[in-house]
């Protein structure tokens, strides 16, 4: 997958956890219990799968940076 994708799958997912605070909040308001714990679920949801996203990115950024000191450290920077 390529960064772009993942900056887009990364985007729509964080708009999915605005939506949710949002149906919380709607739902503490109007004293729903079934609807608020359904919207912390939904919540809860959203992040299991922005986990592998964040995961990833920061996996390739670390990596990215080690392979850039081991080329200074080489001396075999462009």
């Amino acid at each position: 997958m390529s960064q772009r994708e993942r900056r887009f799958q990364l985007a729509g997912w964080i708009l999915f956890l605005v939506c949710a605070l949002f149906f919380m909040s709607s739902a503490a308001l109007n004293g729903d219990i079934l609807y608020l714990v359904g919207s912390i679920i939904f919540f809860v949801g959203c992040i299991v799968f922005v986990i592998p996203l964040i995961s990833n990115d920061t996996r390739y950024i670390m990596t990215r940076q080690d392979r850039k000191q081991d080329e200074r450290d080489n001396g075999t920077v462009a």
